[in-house]
């Protein structure tokens, strides 16, 4: 489960008092700060970080900035650290290409979605060598954004539509799995292919690369985005903040991505430790 705090200003005491909820802790999977008026003890985070719950913090544009993840997410965990850290280079450079395999094979299933041609993402998911090499991840992606935004079009970290809204996507989808390596026992921080070392979430910017195009596709299907419309509206943020909830396909069963988040992680860990040679991913449907 995801929940928003905010404060709205415009809304009178009487009327806040009305909406008042209460979730069991245990229900809740990530929560989104979005107001800097916003207050709660130490208690309550000790609480959230208890229960592996991700908090998101976000900046004056409400964005999200940061990010709390519990440290303790696993009872071997100083075990796991170590298999994480002391896999081989050639592991890695077989489970990011999968990784990229997988993610062009989504993106592609996404054209077809939007009864587009997607041969060349098929060529190119072929392609991908080990550690890919020879950057198919880049070249689909420009084919990719082309089809479905035009040729002009680029990805960046801007306020405009549709960036600021897969931006805000992307941030809830990086902290459902970050949150799932943690509580899978590993440190988020060392990576299969990023190794940025200002980038403390490396791991979760790696396995997060098949699930992108869930985003993509809610980004498309939003009510009244257009490219003429300027920034980032709150029916927009409500509407991604159900990005955990949706279903998704994956190992022939259909599950809410915020659990299939932690199948992939789960099946991660178990590449590291030698037990499998694949990580399981989903399949866009």
């Amino acid at each position: 489960m995801v929940v928003e705090l905010r404060d709205d200003t415009s809304i009178n005491s009487a009327r806040r008092e009305k909406t008042i909820k209460t979730v069991p802790i245990e229900d809740v999977g990530i929560v989104i700060l979005e107001h800097p008026q916003i207050t709660f003890t130490i208690r309550l985070l000790e609480l959230l970080l208890e229960n592996k719950v991700s908090v998101i913090t976000c900046n004056s544009k409400f964005m999200p900035n940061g990010m709390f993840l519990p440290l303790e997410g696993n009872s071997e965990q100083t075990e796991r650290f170590r298999t994480q850290i002391e896999s081989s280079i050639p592991l890695k450079k077989q489970l990011w290409q999968h990784t990229i395999k997988t993610k062009i094979e989504n993106q592609g299933l996404v054209l077809e979605a939007l009864g587009q041609k997607n041969e060349r993402l098929k060529n190119l998911k072929n392609a991908v060598l080990s550690g890919d090499i020879t950057n198919c991840e880049g070249q689909a992606a420009s084919f990719y954004w082309g089809k479905i935004y035009g040729s002009s079009f680029t990805r960046t970290r801007d306020e405009d539509t549709p960036n600021a809204q897969l931006n805000y996507g992307y941030a809830i989808l990086r902290s459902v799995v970050a949150r799932a390596i943690v509580s899978s026992g590993m440190l988020p921080s060392f990576g299969i292919f990023h190794r940025n070392k200002y980038n403390a979430f490396c791991l979760a910017d790696d396995i997060m690369e098949p699930y992108r195009p869930y985003v993509d596709w809610i980004v498309l299907h939003l009510e009244g985005i257009n490219e003429n419309e300027d920034g980032l509206t709150r029916e927009h943020k409500i509407e991604l903040l159900k990005i955990p909830q949706i279903d998704v396909e994956i190992n022939g069963l259909k599950r809410p991505l915020f659990h299939a988040v932690s199948i992939t992680t789960a099946s991660l860990y178990k590449c590291f430790s030698g037990e499998s040679r694949k990580i399981s991913y989903p399949t866009f449907s």
